[in-house]
């Protein structure tokens, strides 16, 4: 079923919208969230609390054209809450390396409502700079630090080497950190 027949559905108050949604892109869900917690069932509780929270969240909005990019957005921030909220002492593995590679390029900043405008300040910089990247590596990018794809994967869709694709990323790192520090963020760690 195309997007826009799924969020007419979510808009008509139709349970048949989550069925579609959880045909067409459960898979897709499940498997960023997985990436973030390694365990099957925290996933499908993320995964169903994406549903819920696109149940009450369309209306207002209407992602016709970016459906499979407004449910990742909900299941990355409600597995990141369970993470949080489940304190884990151990996080996941692939979350400390994305986390080690990115704090070279983006300070760490807390919660303070100053703090988070700052954050958001730094995520409209970070969002020009991905618009200045060539498509390819923009979409590596995205794919590696918010899909959380691993170098594998990345690889094998780009059909480049997994040593070009960690070169590339970082590189784009690199020049992350120094288009950061010229726009007045710079490493603080």
């Amino acid at each position: 079923m195309e997007d826009d027949r799924i969020v007419d559905l979510f808009l008509e108050r139709k349970e048949d919208a989550i069925t579609e949604c959880q045909n067409k892109y459960g898979k897709d869900l499940c498997k960023i969230s997985f990436r973030m917690t390694g365990d099957h069932e925290t996933t499908k509780e993320c995964e169903n609390d994406t549903y819920l929270k696109a149940w009450n969240l369309i209306p207002p909005h209407e992602p016709r054209q970016y459906l499979f990019a407004f449910l990742a957005g909900i299941i990355r921030n409600i597995t990141f809450d369970r993470i949080r909220r489940d304190k884990a002492k151990k996080r996941s593995a692939l979350l400390v390396e994305l986390s080690k590679e990115m704090e070279s390029c983006i300070p760490d900043r807390s919660k303070t409502l100053e703090e988070k405008m700052i954050t958001d300040e730094i995520s409209d910089k970070v969002n020009t700079f991905l618009k200045l990247l060539p498509k390819k590596k923009r979409m590596l990018f995205v794919r590696r630090y918010y899909y959380m794809d691993s170098i594998s994967e990345l690889a094998t869709s780009f059909g480049w080497s997994e040593s070009k694709v960690k070169m590339t990323l970082f590189r784009i790192r690199k020049q992350l950190a120094e288009y950061m520090r010229k726009e007045g963020y710079p490493y603080e760690r």
